[in-house]
Formats: C-alpha cells, structure tokens, sequence
C-alpha cells in the first residue's frame, strides 16, 4: 500500500494497493524465483512465505491479497470482451483462503 501519488487525478482515493510495481513496489524481483502461476502471481501465501525464507527477504510491513480473475477482458483496440486465462504452460494451482471479503471496485 502507498499513498496516493500527487499525479494521480483521483479525489477521494487516499490509498493505493496495487499489483504492479509501477505504484506499489514488490516484495521482491520475484519471476526470477520462478515459483509464480500462470497468472504470473503466488498460488498461495506460503509459496510466498518459502521465496522469502530461501533469499532472507523481510516480509514484515507487507499485506498480502487474494484477488480472482474474470474469465474474459475488454481490448480496447477491439471494443470487445475477449477470453482471458492463465499461460499454460505454468502450474497454477491457486489455493483460496478460507475468509475472503470482497472490496467493491470503482
């Protein structure tokens, strides 16, 4: 999570919890581990927990996320929602948390 940046023309946001590093910086340069999905994210926190604990990188401060992907994604070039999944040629074996609350979007 970081503040909003003073570029961002957003009122009313104060906080940022982003999945990309452009924003939000990452843990770690984690696709060089190579324990990512298809999705390019963690199956689980404890995938996360083991990165960490292989290449003694801190964790504390960091709040983790369970997010779930819509099968399909607009292009914009075509104007139409078009199918989305993972890259095959990755496990993914995604394991839910057992309490999840769901954040409407904006």
């Amino acid at each position: 999570m970081v503040n909003k940046p003073d570029w961002l023309e957003a009122n009313g946001v104060d906080d940022i919890y982003s999945v990309s590093g452009c924003i939000s910086k990452d843990f770690a340069d984690y696709i060089n581990f190579w324990k990512h999905n298809g999705y390019w994210f963690f199956d689980s926190p404890e995938v996360i927990a083991q990165v960490a604990r292989e290449h003694s990188i801190d964790l504390a401060g960091t709040r983790m996320f369970y997010y779930e992907v819509y099968k399909q994604e607009f292009d914009d070039a075509k104007k139409q929602w078009c199918p989305y999944d993972s890259d095959r040629s990755f496990t993914t074996n995604i394991r839910a948390p057992k309490k999840r609350f769901l954040q409407d979007s904006i």
